[in-house]
């Protein structure tokens, strides 16, 4: 954790332009980066913060929509979307290797880009294009953050690279990942988890029973929470067909995100057990609030809000799972915050299992040991990084 103390003593700059970088591939990235323009403004933070879609402006590059007349985080959500992941593995490097094939373009594009905005600090919230966005801004001195939104580095060249900046953990793993490449302590600090919407902060005074009642769901039966992120998955309706069909005292909530052909399937279902099927909502918190366990892809944003929301987990972790987030799934699994599957046919014994005896309650247990506060420790690190003098 980073010295709360010394962090304390730090002045905020006034007058501070602060440059917050993210894309849209997979939403994550856009929602940490409003989530944390909020808490600094609602903090008092005397900070001008910018919001910048790298993919906007990298555009005349994306040599992805060239050949395919798609943008590249277009691809990724589509991929998402529609379960492709299989052999991501090896997609990745190729990805990587376009990036470095394009960097001294990339490189080129971004310097005037920042020589216009002029900022006094840059953070970015993406993996990939890191040193390109450093040796952008080098030339002028502005010091650069990276907030890595995985819970781990996927090395090499994925967050951390070996150039003089500043990083920001969410794990412990993750700091030894940067001081294992060279980086100075002073120059690493760790945050208690991933940041989350201040949204999950806020009380939630409502009744379980009727808000489940409102759903058309029975108020005392043990619910499940299946969410894929904001494009959906294909793979929610298998889950659904499987649990909805089990022998078993269970129901489920189903958020399907921006899909929408995915949503009318799953209103078509017919289920022995009750599912309620919603589309996009920014009420997750509510619907985490009145559930008692977590389907899911093992993604940093939404594991961590389910966690947050002292959620146990079921994830799958095989071949389709996206080698980033793999990482992921052995943290749950080895800190007893839920089940690792490998993949979603056997979900109906591990749901068996986790409702049996007190399974459930043990890993609440376990769950209630964290408490991030992530969103809001970052504001007093960038206003610490801000006061100093060295790049």
């Amino acid at each position: 954790m980073a010295d709360q103390a010394l962090l304390g003593r730090c002045i905020p700059q006034k007058g501070l332009t602060l440059d917050l970088v993210y894309f849209d591939a997979g939403g994550g990235h856009r929602s940490a980066a409003l989530a944390l323009q909020s808490v600094i403004a609602t903090k008092g933070y005397p900070w001008n913060v910018r919001l910048v879609n790298l993919q906007e402006v990298l555009d005349p590059l994306d040599i992805f929509r060239k050949l395919t007349g798609i943008r590249l985080q277009d691809i990724y959500n589509l991929l998402l979307a529609k379960g492709w992941t299989l052999g991501s593995k090896y997609l990745l490097p190729a990805m990587q290797f376009v990036i470095r094939r394009y960097h001294r373009q990339q490189v080129e594009l971004l310097r005037p880009f920042w020589q216009q905005r002029r900022p006094d600090l840059v953070v970015s919230l993406i993996p990939n294009l890191n040193r390109a966005l450093y040796e952008s801004l080098a030339p002028d001195r502005v010091p650069f953050v990276t907030i890595l939104t995985d819970l781990a580095d996927y090395p090499p060249h994925f967050w951390i690279e070996q150039q003089p900046q500043y990083f920001i953990c969410g794990t412990e793993h993750a700091v030894q990942q940067a001081y294992a490449l060279g980086h100075p302590p002073s120059r690493v600090f760790r945050v208690s988890g991933m940041i989350l919407r201040p949204e999950f902060y806020k009380p939630i005074a409502c009744d379980r029973a009727e808000e489940r009642r409102r759903l058309h769901l029975d108020p005392t039966t043990p619910t499940g929470l299946v969410l894929f992120g904001g494009a959906g998955s294909n793979v929610m309706y298998s889950i659904a067909q499987q649990l909805g069909n089990a022998k078993l005292n269970l129901q489920l909530i189903l958020i399907c995100g921006h899909n929408a052909e995915l949503k009318q399937r799953l209103e078509g279902l017919k289920t022995r057990n009750k599912i309620a099927v919603l589309g996009f909502t920014r009420e997750i918190p509510l619907y985490m609030h009145i559930s008692d366990f977590f389907i899911g892809k093992p993604g940093p944003g939404s594991v961590s809000e389910a966690l947050h929301m002292r959620l146990p987990v079921i994830v799958e972790k095989n071949a389709w799972t996206l080698p980033q987030e793999r990482f992921n799934a052995d943290w749950v699994h080895d800190n007893g915050f839920g089940l690792v599957l490998p993949n979603f046919r056997r979900l109906e014994q591990a749901v068996r299992y986790l409702l049996a005896n007190d399974h459930l309650e043990q890993m609440k247990g376990r769950i209630a040991t964290l408490e991030n506060r992530a969103v809001f420790e970052v504001p007093e690190i960038l206003a610490k990084i801000s006061s100093r003098t060295e790049i």
